[in-house]
């Protein structure tokens, strides 16, 4: 499996691509941190940042876009830009019909580390660990996209276990319940 991870944002939006699956080693592809000038007008920056990840997924042709789950923080311009860099990011992948997962920052954190409150410091040792690199990847925003990539890799067969088992369930439950309508 492929997964093309994001860690958006208008400033510096981090885009990891990794390759792996259940017993496999993750291998690094590309990272990179797309990097758009504050001073420019929102839309251009949105636009280089939507332009950048079109690329990438036309070049990676990744199975899944793993992109972090924007949170609350108490910059409103911050969290705002995020999210509109993590929307232009889905729609890229939503028009090339690849599936888009959102993971939080805690269950990221605790996919590669162990951990959901660690800090960029562990999590960028064991990305560089686990992807068996050379020198940890900077800055922290390319460690996080792998990072993503690397989550999404490890809990997207457990997510689509339970998903099976979930509509399974449901479905079995429902013919009951329609029969006993009637009654």
């Amino acid at each position: 499996m492929r997964v093309l991870g994001v860690d958006p944002g208008l400033t510096r939006c981090g885009v990891g691509v990794v390759d792996g699956g259940p017993g496999q080693k993750p291998t690094l592809v590309e990272v990179l941190v797309v990097r758009t000038p504050p001073e420019d007008d929102i839309a251009y920056r949105l636009l280089a940042v939507a332009e950048r990840v079109e690329a990438l997924l036309d070049q990676h042709r990744p199975d899944t876009v793993a992109i972090e789950r924007v949170f609350s923080q108490s910059n409103v311009r911050t969290v705002m830009g995020t999210a509109q860099a993590a929307g232009v990011v889905a729609l890229a992948a939503a028009r090339r019909g690849i599936p888009v997962a959102w993971h939080t920052p805690s269950e990221v954190k605790a996919a590669v580390s162990g951990n959901g409150n660690a800090d960029k410091a562990q999590v960028t040792a064991m990305v560089t660990r686990l992807l068996r690199l050379d020198a940890a990847p900077k800055p922290a925003d390319a460690a996080d996209a792998l990072a993503l990539a690397i989550c999404h890799l490890w809990r997207s067969p457990m997510q689509s276990r339970l998903a099976a088992a979930l509509s399974t369930s449901v479905l079995a439950a429902r013919p009951a319940r329609i029969g006993s309508v009637g009654r």
